[in-house]
């Protein structure tokens, strides 16, 4: 049998023509991986630059703001606080919004085309990393966002380790300079040749992207749903039922009420509605009350939002407020005596569905 010069199974080595043959077809056998990983990641890139880029103007519906404030409540890592981070400052979330949506379209082409495709396979597993990490646990009959992020992070994987063999750009730069063959950089950031490693080396550098992959997939799916090692359970953050955290209730000198409030868990697809408030003494009374009309009627100048995106506001349904809000809100003075609202403990909120949320009302 004839033999060739083969780099990538070490200086020195001579592989065979079947053992070229091998990653030959291996490297070929992933071109459906390679390009749908390629049009997954353009896909979200040119639907935001070319077919819906309202996504990228802050003055639209769908602008990107909006999406990422959904992510925070159950965001892993502090990367809750960085969202907020750029949320609080235009200038940077506009930039990272528009720098990750032109890396995405990038890498996509890289991908599909196979130009330098290792490297393209590696941003695109950092891609799914954070998408997994930020909107994992979203998903109203599924966690749908980490499932996607969790295949397109194996798939990245793949394609790091298998290359995009012969119907690539990488090759057609090989093919203009041959000598590229004997580059390692070029090796690791291409695919149209193996890894310049051994097989030893190979192998054990296979297991520890294997198991990167798996405790990490693996490891956010428990986290998020259980069903590993532990019963199935919604998630430390529901990504179905709304869920309102209460704080810094206090009864102002007027008889109004003012208190902050997070809507901090439940699907992004729906907002909540407040359909009522209700002060409460000691004894679990009702001193004063606020119905759907009464919510309704309020002022926009009752609510200090944290964020511009998603709001608290009045809506047709009492309080409406989109996933991720939170604001500062004040309750109007109601019409009862001054002394009974005083001796108010509790504030509780009562949302559409029936479900009650309350805290203590600072003396």
């Amino acid at each position: 049998m004839s033999t060739i010069a083969y780099p990538a199974a070490g200086r020195g080595r001579v592989a065979s023509d079947a053992e070229q043959r091998a990653w030959r077809i291996s490297a070929i056998s992933l071109m459906s991986v390679r390009v749908i990983q390629g049009f997954i990641y353009w896909g979200g890139g040119s639907r935001r630059f070319i077919y819906a880029p309202g996504k990228l103007n802050p003055h639209a519906a769908h602008w990107m703001a909006n999406k990422f404030q959904t992510a925070m409540p159950g965001a892993l890592f502090g990367m809750g606080h960085v969202i907020s981070f750029m949320l609080h400052h235009f200038y940077v979330l506009y930039a990272g919004v528009i720098l990750f949506s032109a890396a995405e379209l990038i890498v996509g082409l890289m991908l599909m085309l196979g130009l330098f495709t290792r490297a393209a396979a590696v941003t695109s597993m950092g891609f799914s990393v954070v998408l997994m990490l930020m909107f994992g646990w979203q998903g109203a009959t599924c966690i749908d966002e980490w499932t996607m992020a969790a295949c397109n992070l194996a798939m990245g994987a793949t394609l790091m380790l298998g290359g995009s063999g012969a119907w690539s750009l990488d090759n057609v730069l090989l093919r203009k300079k041959p000598q590229r063959a004997d580059s390692s950089w070029f090796r690791w950031a291409s695919g149209s040749r193996a890894l310049p490693v051994s097989d030893l080396g190979f192998r054990n550098l296979a297991l520890a992207v294997l198991a990167f992959v798996v405790v990490f997939n693996v490891g956010t799916y428990s986290y998020y749903r259980g069903s590993v090692v532990t019963p199935f359970h919604g998630g430390p953050v529901s990504p179905t039922a709304h869920h309102l955290t209460l704080t810094e209730a206090v009864v102002l000198p007027d008889g109004s009420v003012r208190f902050h409030v997070t809507l901090d868990a439940g699907t992004p697809e729906a907002p909540v509605h407040v359909v009522e408030a209700a002060l409460l003494d000691a004894s679990g009374a009702p001193v004063a009350q606020w119905d759907t009309e009464a919510l309704s009627k309020m002022s926009k100048t009752s609510f200090a939002n944290d964020y511009a995106y998603n709001k608290f506001g009045p809506g047709p349904f009492g309080l409406r407020a989109a996933m991720g809000a939170a604001s500062m809100i004040t309750l109007p003075a109601p019409a009862v005596h001054a002394g009974s609202v005083a001796s108010a403990r509790t504030l509780r909120l009562t949302d559409v569905d029936g479900r009650v949320f309350q805290t203590s009302v600072q003396d």
